[in-house]
C-alpha cells in the first residue's frame, strides 16, 4: 500500500532507492541509547529512511533486559535492521577469549538480533582471525558486517582494501570503513575516498561519518562529508552512524533538497 506524502507531484532524483527493503542507499543510524519514547518517535518519524540501527559500542551489556528487548522488537516492527557494534565483540574476544564467542553470538540471537559487527577498531585481528570469526558468527546463524580500520592508528588504503576483502571473502554481507580513517585533523580525506571508491564495490561498502568521539571532528565537518558523499557517489551511496536528529536531514540532502543542491544530484534534463 503506498504511503501519501504532501507534495507528492516533486519527484526525487533517479538512482534514489525509496522502497524498503532496500538493497542500496542504505542508512544506518547510531543509537547511542535513545530511550524508548525516543526510539518510537525517531521511528515513526524517520523510520521510512532508516534500515539499520547500531547499539554502539557495549551498550547491549547495560541495559535491563526488557528494555533491551522491546528496543530490538520495536525497531524490527519499523522495518530497521538493529545490530551490535563491533566494539563489544572485540571486547569479548580480548578479555574472555575467542572461546566465549560462541556465547555471545547464542545471546545475541536470543535478544532478537540477527546481525553483528565484527571489527579491530581497538583490538587488532590478523587476517585469519578476521576471517575465523566471520566464520563462526556466520555459522552460528548471524548475519556479519565487517568493519575495517582503527581509532587509534592510521591505516593506508591498500590496507584498508585489503581487510574488505577478507571480509567479503569470509561471508560479510556489508563492510563499513571506519570513520576516524576518513577524516585528517577533521577534515574529510579526499584521496583517501577516491583510493576507496576506486576498488571496492560501493553497493557492499558503507562509509562512516565521524562524530565528536574523534579529534577535532565539528558538525559542520559532518555535514561537509555528508554532502561530498553524495555529490561524489550519488543519492544512492551507503552511509552509516547518522545521527538520530539528522535522518530526514540527511535524507534531504540525499534527494537534492538539502544543502548538496538539486544540481549535484539531479541529472539528465529538466523541463525548461
Amino acid at each position: 500500500m503506498a504511503i501519501a506524502r504532501a507534495f507528492d507531484f516533486i519527484t526525487p532524483p533517479p538512482g534514489r532507492s525509496l522502497t524498503k527493503p532496500r538493497t542500496s542507499g542504505l542508512t544506518m543510524v547510531i543509537d547511542q541509547g535513545l530511550g524508548l519514547a525516543a526510539q518510537r518517535d525517531l521511528c515513526e518519524t524517520a523510520g521510512d529512511y532508516m534500515d539499520f540501527a547500531k547499539f554502539k559500542t557495549g551498550q547491549a551489556r547495560l541495559y535491563r533486559e526488557a528494555h533491551l528487548l522491546q528496543k530490538v522488537r520495536q525497531y524490527l516492527e519499523s522495518g530497521v535492521k538493529p545490530f551490535i557494534g563491533g566494539q563489544f565483540h572485540e571486547y569479548v574476544f580480548a578479555v574472555h577469549g575467542a572461546s566465549a564467542l560462541p556465547g555471545f553470538y547464542a545471546e545475541a540471537k536470543r535478544v532478537g538480533f540477527t546481525t553483528i559487527e565484527i571489527s579491530d577498531n581497538t583490538v587488532p585481528l590478523t587476517p585469519a582471525q578476521r576471517r575465523d570469526q566471520i566464520h563462526g558468527a556466520i555459522d552460528a546463524g548471524l548475519e556479519v558486517f565487517g568493519e575495517v580500520g582503527s581509532k587509534d592508528n592510521q591505516t593506508s588504503a591498500a590496507e584498508l582494501i585489503d581487510q574488505a576483502g577478507v571480509c567479503f571473502e569470509a561471508g560479510a554481507s556489508l563492510v563499513l570503513v571506519e570513520a576516524a580513517e576518513l577524516v585528517t585533523a577533521g577534515k574529510p580525506n579526499q584521496a583517501m575516498l577516491d583510493q576507496l571508491t576506486g576498488h571496492l564495490d560501493m553497493k557492499r561498502v558503507m562509509i562512516e561519518l565521524p562524530g565528536p568521539w574523534i579529534a577535532e571532528v565539528r558538525s559542520c565537518d559532518v555535514e561537509l562529508l555528508k554532502k561530498l558523499l553524495v555529490v561524489a557517489l550519488g543519492p544512492d551511496v551507503n552511509v552509516a552512524n547518522v545521527s538520530p536528529d539528522t535522518v530526514i536531514d540527511f535524507e534531504a540532502t540525499r534527494v537534492g533538497l538539502g544543502a548538496a543542491g538539486p544540481q549535484n544530484i539531479v541529472h539528465g534534463n529538466r523541463p525548461a
